[in-house]
């Protein structure tokens, strides 16, 4: 498995072949430098971990800066692990957009936007109690009842109620790769991947 730490720039569309229009999403996918090298012996796994964007030294710690320092690079503000790489990594390497070519498929894994605190509607589709007429008040976006009262006069586990949305980690799987532009480190995959503009996430192709 061949990984890069990239962060999602936009939508936009392709053309392909037959004139069919693609929507597809472009991605800033490196260059990450290796920062870790995580072994059997001594991690109890194999990994390496691989640093992305740069970040002002005022803002990272001195414990982060030594381990910067360790691989030789300035300091970074995304770091993550990718196992089973197909080539071996050495501190300092770096990692470029050119691990992927055109026609592959690849998993894009990242957090989706956060939504903060909503009702039963928009959280989990609900359709509202009854409808606006016949004396209802205020009660068209509510969830109804969450349960019995007499026994077991308690709220079961799991009920969906209106909460915090959004915010999850999710992973888009077998996206294909439309097309690689090298020289300005970019990515371009087919459909929607999660997360905002300009949030980090995770390419990684199976071998």
């Amino acid at each position: 498995m061949s990984g890069i730490i990239g962060k999602k720039i936009g939508m936009t569309s392709l053309f392909d072949a037959s004139g069919k229009n693609i929507p597809c999403t472009v991605i800033e996918a490196g260059p990450c430098v290796v920062t870790q090298v995580r072994t059997m012996e001594i991690d109890g796994y194999e990994a390496i971990q691989l640093a992305f964007d740069e970040a002002k030294e005022k803002h990272t710690t001195k414990a982060m800066m030594g381990h910067f320092k360790k691989a030789n690079t300035t300091p970074k503000r995304a770091l993550a692990e990718f196992t089973r790489f197909e080539v071996r990594r050495a501190f300092g390497d770096v990692v470029t957009v050119d691990v992927f070519s055109e026609g592959e498929y690849v998993d894009v894994s990242g957090n989706t936007k956060g939504k903060g605190f909503q009702g039963v509607v928009k959280r989990h589709g609900f359709s509202g109690v009854g409808g606006a007429t016949h004396g209802q008040h205020n009660r068209l976006r509510a969830p109804g009842s969450l349960g019995a009262s007499s026994w077991p006069s308690r709220v079961f586990k799991g009920m969906r109620m209106a909460g915090r949305t959004g915010g999850n980690s999710v992973k888009m799987i077998n996206l294909e790769v439309l097309k690689v532009v090298p020289e300005k480190n970019l990515l371009i995959v087919k459909g929607s991947i999660p997360g905002a503009i300009n949030s980090y996430v995770k390419v990684e192709r199976w071998s």
